[in-house]
């Protein structure tokens, strides 16, 4: 027997099935997944290393301890500037740089002579004397070309014409320049160059030592107490080739410096 609720249910027409649309997207089709598959994450690491240039090596390494690479790879699209708001500036809108052009007769010289710093004082010496001789470098070109030969220098008495010293006559003629120098303090040598001389001068001097820094240019340095070098030496700027005195015709400790230029004194200024 059959219930009146049973019977409606029964006499209900049947539900309609719902229609559903599937929309498949095909993907495309990686042809080397399935030998990547293949070949399983350890030799794909590997691979990656040795291809990426961290070494095969350390690739093997990295898979068998399962650290994961990330990988920046450098863009390769051009680069685009933007304005101050971040908005992307046409290229014709970049500012050019200008070209770079040269007369067709251009010469460049790239002779290591022509290279000189300051920091090099003794290549600025070479290449002076190397180009012409030392009486014919002007005053500008040789200012700053020899080093001080003392490590204070604080001037006595200058080069030229004074009173003398010694006699108090007039138009005593002062071959060099000298320094206050206290005796035993170290005199150093003006540039690089070959000691020439070393003993005592008869005309005033004292003891003495004079360095040929060639082509025609010496210094000498008078009324040392005593010698650090001899006759042959190379000396480099700098070294002690001496100590302070007051030998020979001197009233007091001090240096006597001299610059001496084919043979004849230059106020030493000129070169220091």
């Amino acid at each position: 027997m059959q219930t009146s609720r049973g019977r409606r249910r029964a006499a209900s027409p049947a539900s309609t099935p719902r229609v559903v649309e599937v929309i498949h997207t095909e993907r495309p089709r990686d042809l080397h997944r399935d030998a990547r598959r293949r070949r399983g994450p350890f030799q794909q690491i590997t691979e990656f290393a040795s291809a990426s240039g961290i070494g095969q090596k350390a690739g093997i390494a990295l898979a068998a301890t399962g650290l994961v690479l990330t990988v920046t790879v450098p863009a390769t699209s051009p680069v685009m500037a933007t304005d101050a708001g971040g908005t992307p500036v046409a290229a014709s809108a970049v500012t050019p740089q200008p070209a770079v052009t040269a007369e067709a007769g251009a010469q460049i010289d790239f002779s290591r002579s022509a290279v000189v710093t300051q920091a090099d004082p003794d290549g600025k010496l070479k290449q002076l004397l190397s180009a012409q001789s030392a009486g014919a470098v002007s005053s500008a070109a040789s200012a700053g070309s020899l080093g001080a030969p003392l490590a204070t220098m604080s001037t006595a008495s200058p080069f030229g014409y004074r009173v003398s010293p010694i006699t108090g006559g007039s138009g005593d003629f002062h071959r060099g320049q000298d320094y206050v120098a206290q005796c035993g303090t170290s005199v150093l040598a003006a540039a690089t160059g070959t000691v020439t001389f070393v003993g005592w001068h008869q005309y005033g001097g004292g003891n003495r030592v004079v360095v040929d820094h060639g082509n025609g240019l010496e210094t000498t340095y008078n009324h040392l107490s005593s010698f650090n070098v001899t006759e042959g030496q190379t000396v480099s700027r700098g070294d002690v080739v001496a100590l302070s005195g007051t030998t020979g015709a001197s009233t007091g400790c001090h240096l006597h410096f001299e610059v001496q230029v084919n043979g004849e004194v230059v106020d030493p200024t000129r070169w220091l």
